[in-house]
């Protein structure tokens, strides 16, 4: 039974191979950019839109109110690393439903990149917002003996990031591998609809994730209103 498609290799030469991993990545990311590039050219502002610019809009308010309700007071920073990471999951499981098509996120060398995006995300987010020393002294609170087991934290919760997402989606596919020879008529298909939700699942877990640990380095605090001084 194949559990990755790594081991789909389409060619190579010497050290160098070219898997399904490698080819099904570019494909999604060049589906993604195209159907982006399609959808956003002919945008409107009048109350006649296209129905692909409304489920766009209704995609992006959707993550935006996410990313808020995180903690993230001005999500549109926010919303390109974010959205792409759920968009890029989502659809990753999305097109298994199409023949041949085998999900990169059953890869762990894919799901390890997507969660070292997230590493070098976040204390990029944080120097950005606190600046250099502000994010490097959150590693010293609440005592500068905390600091090992903080940088420990940070490189556990991104493992647990790549193997969590590599785990589930495998698992699916393995049972689905395992009923197909089993049953190849009925439980297949039903393993397939329970598939695709297990994938839209994962990607929002993964992204919601990804928010928590952005909206921790940034430390946003909600603006204190201002009292009135006057009597």
């Amino acid at each position: 039974m194949r559990l990755s498609p790594d081991q789909i290799i389409y060619w190579q030469l010497g050290f160098f191979k070219l898997n399904a991993t490698i080819v099904f990545t570019w494909a999604l990311m060049l589906l993604l950019a195209g159907g982006s590039i399609l959808i956003t050219r002919k945008l409107s502002m009048d109350l006649q839109r296209s129905r692909w610019q409304n489920l766009l809009e209704i995609i992006v308010t959707t993550i935006e109110e996410q990313i808020k309700e995180v903690g993230l007071l001005q999500p549109r920073k926010y919303l390109g690393f974010l959205g792409t990471l759920f968009l890029f999951v989502a659809a990753a499981s999305l097109c298994t439903v199409i023949p041949g098509y085998e999900s990169p996120t059953g890869s762990l060398s894919t799901t390890v990149a997507l969660a070292l995006c997230v590493f070098v995300a976040v204390p990029l987010f944080g120097v950005e917002e606190q600046g250099l020393g502000g994010y490097i002294s959150s590693y010293l609170k609440p005592t500068f003996i905390m600091l090992p087991f903080n940088i420990i934290s940070e490189i556990s919760r991104t493992l647990a990031l790549a193997v969590r997402l590599f785990g589930n989606m495998m698992s699916g596919a393995m049972i689905i591998g395992i009923l197909l020879s089993i049953t190849p008529f009925i439980f297949p298909i039903i393993m397939q609809v329970l598939g695709l939700l297990t994938g839209m699942v994962q990607a929002y877990i993964f992204s919601i994730l990804a928010t928590v640990y952005i909206a921790g380095a940034v430390s946003a605090q909600t603006p204190r209103p201002e009292t009135d001084t006057t009597h």
